[in-house]
């Protein structure tokens, strides 16, 4: 028995509001982003892995200006820009998840990190294989590890044959002069800009259309979390990161658990052990057929008392109530979602809380009043720390539950509802 397929998509977080998203320009936002869901969303009735799903759900928005990954993303503090991507399935690969960091040729950062996923099944192990010097680890799969960054994972994209481009590819215009003037606003004069322009060469001259300095331009992840029709969650994510970051910042987006998370468990029964209590002096004359069924009326009567909680018992077969699985995106400040190792901890509250939804987990971290707002202090609202959302798949009882929240203005958003309606929101109401 197949499970329904289901998919989220995120464009990213951050200070979106009515004067700064005008209906033009959410037209094209929701109009990309529905279209990514109908296309996803056929992949996954034709039988399409969720990785495959994800991963092409990611690299379309890659290839897309409007947001900040792949083409179109921010440019870095020295004009250069760095892409950092990740994936992670909840079962069927022994590395589970990938992160790659200092992206700046390959085409499809997403499809890079997915890369070292799959070939790490062939994977020859740690070391250096003899010190040949072949970041493959001689099985493809680079030597094991989980995260690379720069040169070493460039090149290993080559040698699989991804798709290399000239850093140009990256280069839009309005994001260009959003650095420019975010360049400004860290004190450097009109003279200093100019300066840095022509030093680094990113003068567009009329090419592409340019940015007013108060058009919304997305500053977060982009991220797809997919359940496959064979009970398997994946997540993709990507993105350029903050704009103006120092050179060389690694964010939340390749870290393992802080801006990406999926598992599985199995859902322990509960298990019913009785203590020992004082014995009532009227269960000694009773007949020891009787005293099960007095004691079902009378609790204690027997002397037990039974008390339930959930886990395997230590000395019998293992019994389950089935396979429960989460899996995340996250999107907004990056240093903030580290600091909580936040979409790992939301999966943390549901696995080890046999009480708690994903949906309440995901509030309790991102959502208005939630751990990242507090986590920025008395800074909230005026450094963008603590700003962010979460998208993210349940798997209970065979079924898919989409969930999402975030605490700032907006997050771009889209998915098929329980009803099989397609939906497109950045704002918690309709915009």
């Amino acid at each position: 028995m197949h499970t329904k397929p289901r998919l989220i998509i995120h464009g990213g977080a951050g200070a979106i509001t009515r004067s700064n998203l005008s209906p033009s320009s959410y037209a094209l936002y929701a109009s990309a982003l529905l279209s990514l869901n109908r296309q996803t969303s056929h992949l996954l009735s034709t039988g399409t892995t969720a990785l495959d799903a994800a991963t092409y759900a990611v690299s379309i928005l890659e290839d897309n200006p409007l947001f900040n990954c792949g083409k179109g993303a921010v440019f870095a503090r020295d004009g250069t820009i760095e892409l950092e991507a990740s994936v992670m399935v909840s079962r069927g690969y022994r590395k589970r998840g990938c992160g790659v960091v200092g992206v700046t040729r390959v085409r499809h950062p997403i499809l890079l990190a997915r890369e070292m996923l799959v070939r790490g099944e062939v994977d020859g192990g740690g070391g250096d294989n003899g010190g040949d010097g072949d970041p493959s680890g001689g099985g493809g799969g680079a030597q094991g590890h989980c995260v690379l960054g720069g040169k070493t994972v460039e090149r290993l994209a080559e040698e699989w044959g991804l798709d290399i481009v000239d850093e140009k590819w990256f280069w839009t215009r309005k994001r260009w002069e959003q650095h420019k003037k975010g360049l400004e606003g860290k004190g450097s004069s009109g003279e200093a800009v100019k300066e840095w322009e022509e030093k680094v060469g990113r003068v567009f001259d009329g090419e592409g259309e340019g940015w007013d300095g108060r058009e919304y331009l997305p500053q977060g992840t982009v991220g797809c979390v997919v359940l496959d029709r064979y009970g398997t969650l994946c997540v993709a994510t990507s993105t350029g990161g903050l704009t103006n970051k120092l050179p060389g910042r690694i964010g939340d987006t390749p870290t393992i658990g802080a801006g990406f998370w999926a598992e599985e468990w199995e859902v322990p029964r509960p298990v019913i052990h009785r203590q020992p209590e004082a014995r009532s002096p009227l269960a000694a004359m009773l007949p020891q057929s009787l005293r099960q069924v007095v004691n079902d009326c009378i609790p204690g009567l027997s002397g037990y008392a039974a008390e339930s909680h959930y886990g395997f018992p230590r000395d019998e077969k293992r019994k389950s109530d089935g396979i429960q699985a989460v899996a995340m995106s996250g999107t907004g400040n990056g240093d903030s979602f580290l600091r909580l190792a936040a979409v790992r901890t939301a999966g943390a509250i549901v696995r080890f809380s046999p009480d708690r939804s994903l949906s309440s987990a995901v509030s309790q971290i991102a959502g208005s009043g939630g751990e990242l707002q507090r986590s920025a202090g008395d800074r909230w609202g005026k450094t963008g720390e603590g700003e962010g959302g979460i998208i993210g798949i349940e798997l209970v009882g065979g079924k898919g539950k989409i969930v999402s929240d975030f605490n700032c203005g907006g997050m771009f958003r889209t998915w098929v509802d329980d009803e099989g309606e397609e939906k497109v929101m950045v704002f918690k109401e309709e915009y």
